[in-house]
């Protein structure tokens, strides 16, 4: 970019792709002076080269990192939710009308920002998304075990702490009812849930000390006397 391009731009609106950024910028009258593309790897080199300025992006995977990256090079870089910038476009939605109605939104002064997370924050969130996803797995296994066992005449109260308690009696006893085939079946599926719990266990001890780690790491931010 030229550098009265670079000095005319105040206002910039990404819309983050995957491997290609949309960039519109615009000047202090709101005219844009600044629609291009950009791939992953110029986002950061091409910004350094403007004076710092208003930089506006929706709150999306990879976007709290690039947030981050922008302020530290002198950027106001905000994020919004996607429902608050959808208001904003004009015409059939593009790329490029994306990135303009980013940049119309960023400058309103009743628009709701998402503060950047910090790392240790995403760190947190992912822990937390992952334990969600193993309890939602054990609760499929559960769920099996007992329409199995339902399948066969064998009812247990509802509750997984009553299917934990019951399970090693039904399968020593129950054989009446229950196949050689079926109960090998069952036994496979007790082994997936012990796993799981196993996996549950340790990320609820990882979440523990990271919401720690990330209690300090603010703790210390607030006491920290501003220059």
């Amino acid at each position: 970019m030229s550098p009265k391009l670079n000095s005319a731009v105040a206002v910039v609106g990404i819309d983050i792709g995957k491997n290609s950024f949309h960039v519109v910028g615009q000047d202090k009258r709101g005219e844009i002076v600044l629609r291009q593309k950009w791939s992953r790897g110029q986002v950061e080199a091409r910004l350094a080269n403007l004076p710092p300025c208003l930089i506006g992006m929706e709150a999306c995977v990879g976007a709290h990192h690039l947030s981050r990256k922008l302020q530290a090079l002198g950027h106001d870089a905000r994020l919004m939710p996607a429902k608050y910038v959808r208001p904003y476009s004009k015409g059939q939605k593009n790329d490029f009308r994306d990135a303009e109605a980013i940049a119309e939104a960023v400058q309103r002064p009743t628009m709701k920002f998402v503060a950047t997370k910090t790392s240790e924050q995403l760190d947190l969130q992912a822990l937390h998304r992952v334990r969600e996803r193993l309890v939602g797995q054990r609760t499929a296994i559960i769920n099996q075990i007992r329409a199995f066992l339902l399948e066969r005449g064998v009812a247990v109260r509802q509750g997984l702490r009553f299917l934990r308690a019951e399970l090693p009696t039904i399968l020593a006893k129950r054989s009446d009812v229950l196949s050689p085939g079926m109960l090998r079946i069952v036994e496979d599926l007790c082994g997936d849930w012990r796993h799981l719990d196993e996996r549950i266990a340790r990320s609820a001890s990882n979440s523990d000390r990271k919401f720690d780690a990330s209690r300090c790491v603010a703790m210390c931010h607030q006491r920290t006397p501003i220059p």
